[in-house]
């Protein structure tokens, strides 16, 4: 039996073009219209990305992306402060909370990076924008030219480890990355794609991986 390989882009019933893995599920598509690859820099919302990251290692990004309200919910919206007061009783709590991914691991590791958000010596948005890529990038061209990881996904992760951050490897991270808009991974002919490139078309990297 042969396998139908997934459409790299879809033309939706709206008339645009996107990536094929936000061109079906409505909330997928907003997802990739609106947040995916659009430059972020707001405290809480990085700090909420990056700990719904480490909540979807193992996962696909769908089952995260529609617990997120209730993500927002039960940790205060990602405010720091309160997240990194939160106690035993608290993780006991969302232990039971069907709402949300049920593991001890991903919940204490949000309330550690809180914490370690708060004891950060630069602000966190800068921190983490220190290590987007500098000067615009080749165009992917299909999803077999996305890395899994990449020489600053990989030092931002040992950077974020040394200061006492949790499930932030370096696949982890240049998720991070893609989604906050440090890089721009939108297919050419994507309607989201930047109209700058440099650089000829690439060729596939090691480690590439399907998008979300």
């Amino acid at each position: 039996m042969s396998v139908i390989p997934k459409p790299e882009l879809i033309l939706g019933d709206d008339g645009y073009t996107r990536c094929g893995w936000g061109a079906t599920d409505p909330e997928y598509r907003r997802y990739h219209d609106e947040e995916w690859g659009t430059p972020q820099h707001d405290p809480v919302r990085l700090l909420e990305k990056l700990c719904l990251e480490g909540f979807q290692a193992g996962l696909s990004w769908i089952t995260i992306l529609r617990r997120r309200p209730a993500f927002r919910e039960v940790f205060h919206d990602f405010d720091a402060r309160r997240v990194a007061a939160m106690s035993e009783d608290d993780i006991e709590r969302l232990l039971g909370d069907s709402r949300i991914i049920r593991h001890r691991g991903k919940i204490e590791a949000t309330i550690q990076n809180a914490r370690a958000t708060l004891a950060l010596d630069t602000p966190l948005p800068e921190l983490l924008w220190g290590f987007a890529p500098d000067g615009p990038q080749p165009r992917p061209t299909s999803f077999a030219q996305v890395p899994a990881i990449t020489t600053e996904s990989t030092a931002m992760s040992k950077e974020l480890r040394r200061r006492g951050f949790r499930f932030v490897g370096p696949t982890t991270m240049y998720a991070l990355m893609q989604a906050c808009g440090m890089v721009d991974d939108h297919l050419a002919g994507c309607f989201r794609a930047a109209t700058q490139v440099t650089g000829a078309p690439i060729t596939q990297r090691a480690g590439s991986r399907q998008l979300r």
